[in-house]
């Protein structure tokens, strides 16, 4: 029996000549941060979209939890316990920082954003939402508009919202992207924080970031996968060099 948290099996996922998904199998353990790489059109957001159940394969299976959730949608799967962050940050950029998590928590408690009046006064929702902030080291910010926080500070509050959904997994789909030097440095260390937490798929395109986090890596070309294993592994693969990381990996 696999200890595994989350286990994809075999799955394909075909866009009329174009197979983005292909027997692709691979395992998250609790705890571990587990980067899925690739090259641009590997098929990696496609992976994380049959993962997150945004997206249902053509075959294969997935199993979270030791339970298989290969029907089930992304509100089934985000209620039992796996969040997932996008590319481009998806906020509520007309509320506060601290609105955007309550309302993360709200919706993941199961009730309607249209009580969202009274609710900026409940408690439940504004204590765990500040503490949160906190987590991701956002507490001085927690009455700026999202429209008006700097694009790095936008990334954690959308890492503080999954995080306020208590995930057991994490799917993150470049969190990097569009972060400056500093910027990047901070959620670097933010993630690396959160190692042995919870559970992190990584999608990632720096590759500094991917070995200086990962305990295992995939490596997706062409919507197969080529290798998995430790990041020494990895970076000695002959074919991962040839295929992605380059001759001077």
């Amino acid at each position: 029996m696999s200890d595994a948290l989350l286990r994809a099996d075999g799955l394909v996922k075909r866009f009329g000549a174009v197979t983005a998904s292909d027997a692709l199998s691979l395992e998250i353990r609790p705890g571990e941060i587990h980067a899925l790489i690739g090259p641009n059109g590997a098929g990696k957001t496609t992976a994380i979209a049959q993962l997150s159940g945004e997206m249902h394969p053509d075959a294969g299976a997935v199993f979270f939890g030791g339970r298989d959730v290969t029907r089930l949608g992304a509100d089934a799967r985000a209620r039992a316990g796996l969040a997932r962050s996008f590319q481009v940050t998806s906020l509520f950029r007309g509320f506060t920082a601290e609105d955007n998590v309550a309302m993360a928590i709200q919706a993941h408690q199961g009730h309607s954003f249209r009580f969202w009046d009274n609710a900026r006064r409940d408690a439940s929702l504004r204590e765990p939402a500040r503490s949160v902030l906190e987590r991701v080291g956002l507490a001085g910010r927690a009455d700026i508009l999202a429209a008006n926080l700097a694009h790095g500070e936008q990334r954690q509050l959308e890492l503080a919202m999954a995080l306020a959904t208590d995930p057991k997994l994490l799917l993150l789909d470049e969190p990097m992207a569009g972060l400056g030097h500093d910027e990047s440095l901070r959620m670097v260390d933010l993630l690396a924080g959160l190692k042995g937490q919870l559970a992190i798929l990584l999608v990632e395109h720096d590759m500094d970031v991917v070995f200086s986090l990962a305990d295992r890596i995939t490596v997706l070309v062409y919507g197969k996968v080529i290798a998995s294993g430790v990041p020494e592994d990895i970076r000695a693969d002959a074919a991962v060099r040839d295929a992605y990381l380059g001759g001077d990996a």
